[in-house]
């Protein structure tokens, strides 16, 4: 066999195609192109709590963006002055937490307990709390816009409703719909 003919059987049977797609893949894979670098540079991962014990621990003031605590026991956590907007606290364990002056907008709260939580002064804009509780939970100045809250809730929120929020401008009887 040629020379030739040996090179145009390898051509024909897609072999040289394969060698040259390994070799492109393992340079990729060896020096990845400066934009991957760059995005996590930028979009870090979210930090993950979920099933924690975090009893006490102190997050105020923490930039929490898009934070996963769902199931999480966060009972008596400071989360005061915080930007937890998206995070998630599914079925999370917030008694007596203070999220005071909280900044949970399109947060997760839905079936979490509340009971005894501060939410005084917190955006809780367009967040989901279905199946929440809210047994002696401060809201003063708290603001609900576009939160999702079923019928039960909204009652017992708006019996307790009082305050402006200081960050939005907004009413929290109004926030809530409240008549």
């Amino acid at each position: 066999m040629k020379k030739r003919e040996f090179f145009q059987a390898i051509a024909s049977k897609g072999l040289w195609r394969a060698i040259a797609l390994l070799w492109v893949a393992a340079i990729v894979g060896l020096f990845p192109p400066p934009v991957l670098a760059q995005a996590t540079k930028y979009y870090p991962p979210p930090l993950s709590y979920s099933h924690a014990q975090l009893s006490g621990q102190d997050f105020s003031g923490k930039q929490l963006y898009s934070a996963e605590f769902a199931n999480a026991n966060l009972e008596f956590a400071n989360f005061s002055d915080a930007d937890a907007q998206g995070a998630i606290f599914s079925a999370a364990n917030l008694i007596g937490v203070n999220f005071h002056g909280a900044n949970l907008t399109n947060a997760m709260l839905d079936q979490a307990d509340l009971t005894e939580a501060d939410l005084g002064d917190a955006v809780l804009v367009e967040t989901i709390l279905l199946g929440s509780l809210f047994e002696d939970t401060q809201i003063e100045g708290a603001d609900f816009s576009d939160a999702l809250l079923d019928g039960a809730q909204l009652r017992q929120l708006c019996a307790i409703a009082s305050g402006v929020n200081s960050q939005t401008g907004v009413e929290t009887r109004y926030s809530l719909g409240c008549r």
